[in-house]
């Protein structure tokens, strides 16, 4: 592994991203709408209550951390799955797979690049924001660093399950269906869009120990000081969740690559 190769294929990530700027605006603009929606829905769903805990989540408790998870989405999204469609759809898959770095580790360190720019232009503003707004409701502390240390495996887990899918599209050319259908179980599973203190308590413990959590769910429970992250014995459940799904889906992510590689099938150039 070349350090030198590596940071100029996220640094040319970097230029990329910072080349569509007016993307970045209009995500956060998008975040916006989406985020109003989501308080009055919120609100009313904690107005017809009548009380103001739910499932142990204030109504402010619950906007902080969906406030956050949209940030953290913007951080993790990634459009592997689409993209190489793409490339096989134009016969560029061939190219990629003659370069001198393998596919994986090269797709990965040019997305690399483009999570930087989201995290210092998006998920950054908006933890301040909500700093200054909640007036210290987030604990600042050892959590911080503990976060950015979940946040990089969630990073990796959500790159490896990207790339179970996407290699589907050796076979089908098309994964159109397959990937709305996963973004879908992602986002409902991981916490991104309904935090998992309100399902149900059966089918939130099977979701506990599954791999969407590991991808927001726990990050943010980390940095929120839930779930138990603010003790020791706690902390290591966590990382050990997210240690054993990333080790798991890497390993079955490389098999499925180097079996689905070998069916390569190109239409155009």
């Amino acid at each position: 592994m070349n350090p030198k190769r590596l940071l100029s294929i996220t640094r040319a990530g970097i230029m990329e991203s910072l080349h569509f700027r007016l993307g970045i605006f209009v995500t956060l603009f998008a975040n916006l709408i989406y985020l109003v929606l989501v308080y009055y829905l919120w609100k009313a769903i904690y107005d017809s209550s009548g009380t103001d805990v739910v499932n142990g989540m204030t109504f402010n408790d619950t906007m902080i951390y969906l406030i956050l998870a949209t940030a953290l989405f913007n951080f993790l999204e990634m459009f592997v799955v689409w993209d190489m469609s793409r490339s096989i759809q134009s016969g560029k898959i061939v190219l990629d797979l003659l370069k001198p770095m393998r596919f994986r580790k090269y797709t990965f360190w040019s997305y690399t690049g483009n999570h930087v720019v989201q995290f210092v232009l998006t998920f950054i503003p908006t933890f301040i924001v909500v700093m200054i707004v909640t007036k210290g409701a987030i604990p600042i502390g050892l959590n911080l660093i503990w976060f950015l240390i979940a946040t990089v495996f969630a990073l990796i887990i959500n790159y490896n399950i990207e790339m179970l899918v996407a290699p589907i599209c050796l076979f089908t050319e098309s994964t159109w269906g397959i990937n709305i259908v996963k973004e879908t179980i992602v986002l409902l599973l991981s916490g991104a869009s309904i935090p998992l203190a309100f399902f149900p308590e059966k089918a939130r413990i099977i979701v506990s120990y599954l791999p969407f959590r590991a991808v927001y769910d726990i990050p943010l429970s980390i940095l929120l000081g839930k779930s138990g992250s603010d003790s020791w014995q706690g902390l290591l459940q966590l990382f050990g969740l997210q240690l054993i799904w990333l080790v798991v889906l890497t390993v079955a992510g490389n098999l499925f690559w180097n079996c689905a590689v070998k069916k390569v099938t190109v239409n155009g150039g």
